[in-house]
């Protein structure tokens, strides 16, 4: 176990915001965290688990406890004749998962390449691309009851996956700590491709695990910034999905907006469109801007502080309400403390 005071969390966020913890504990295995969270002294504190930090914003530094997880691995739990069953640390990075999948030519991943974060995370998140999500592939959720040290293992169902949005994401029960995701994959891959530019991008190519792994990544290398140029955490905001009636709304005055059908007689609506098109691509004020390539990313362009992002990103929010009357909720997590 590793434990560090007044440590510097400049590694552990993808916007590259020097803030500071004033205490950091590191965990290599599930004993190690139940040792830490029996601790009186930590129950007593305000403490934070955290991943690779690919989706939060400190507004500050955080006066308490940040906790990381170490634990890795990839073991096969079941290899039918139909499918494979993962067990993944929590810790493991999430990319390293796809990649492992695609190699042992195993479905149902290869569309969430090249997305940042750690496996956890990702299962709290409920991560998704080209028309994937990992709610898609998750049978368990290995979580530890932050309050008693309780071990649970969540279904799919307990998980009460959406967009963007899981169990773990809500604040009305006791905190989990996840330690572990157990993923279903495919032993005959079933290709999903109607989505965004894909198939076009497929062109002329042979479709396999590898070819759809390959494409996205360079499709999302084309179009986002390497957090460790540019500090940014990936997509700020998430894309909203309206009633109908509201949508047909828009679409009167604004007839070539883009949109998705969703559930229960919704559209879902790109926020990125929304953005551009009330001028912010592309913007820049003090520190902060929108990357030039793609709305949705809000970027340190150096020396910005977490106050400074947040504030940009309510101008943001500002600007789509009163143009578009669409409140975009935030997919980063703001971290006040």
């Amino acid at each position: 176990m590793r434990v560090e005071q007044n440590y510097s969390l400049e590694p552990h966020n993808t916007f590259r915001l020097p803030v500071r913890t004033r205490w950091f504990m590191e965990y290599d295995n599930e004993e190690e965290l139940s040792r830490i969270l029996r601790d009186d002294f930590f129950q007593s504190t305000a403490s934070l688990s955290i991943g690779e930090g690919s989706n939060l914003l400190f507004i500050n530094d955080f006066d308490g406890i940040i906790i990381h997880s170490l634990i890795k691995g990839i073991t096969v739990v079941e290899n039918t004749t139909d499918s494979v069953l993962l067990r993944v640390g929590a810790a493991a990075h999430w990319d390293d998962v796809v990649e492992y999948a695609v190699s042992k030519g195993w479905g149902g991943i290869e569309n969430l390449s090249n997305i940042p974060g750690e496996a956890g995370a990702a299962a709290i998140q409920n991560i998704g691309a080209y028309g994937v999500e990992i709610k898609d592939v998750i049978e368990t959720v290995e979580a530890i009851n932050q309050l008693t040290g309780k071990k649970y293992f969540f279904t799919n169902d307990d998980c009460r996956y959406g967009y963007r949005h899981s169990f773990f994401k809500e604040t009305d029960h006791a905190p989990f700590i996840i330690t572990a995701i157990r993923l279903r994959l495919l032993s005959a891959p079933q290709f999903r491709m109607d989505y965004g530019n894909l198939k076009v991008a497929l062109k002329g190519r042979e479709v396999t695990l590898q070819t759809i792994r390959d494409t996205i990544t360079e499709i999302r290398r084309s179009k986002l910034p390497d957090p460790d140029k540019l500090g940014n955490a990936g997509s700020f905001f998430m894309n909203p999905v309206i009633p109908l009636s509201q949508f047909n709304d828009l679409q009167n005055r604004y007839p070539t907006i883009p949109f998705y059908p969703a559930p229960e007689n919704r559209v879902k609506i790109p926020a990125a469109w929304l953005i551009e098109q009330c001028g912010y691509k592309g913007k820049r004020e003090g520190n902060v801007g929108i990357y030039e390539k793609q709305a949705l990313i809000l970027v340190n362009h150096g020396g910005a502080a977490g106050a400074e992002i947040a504030t940009f990103a309510n101008k943001i929010q500002q600007a789509v309400q009163e143009k578009f009357g669409i409140r975009l909720e935030s997919e980063v997590k703001l971290i006040r403390n």
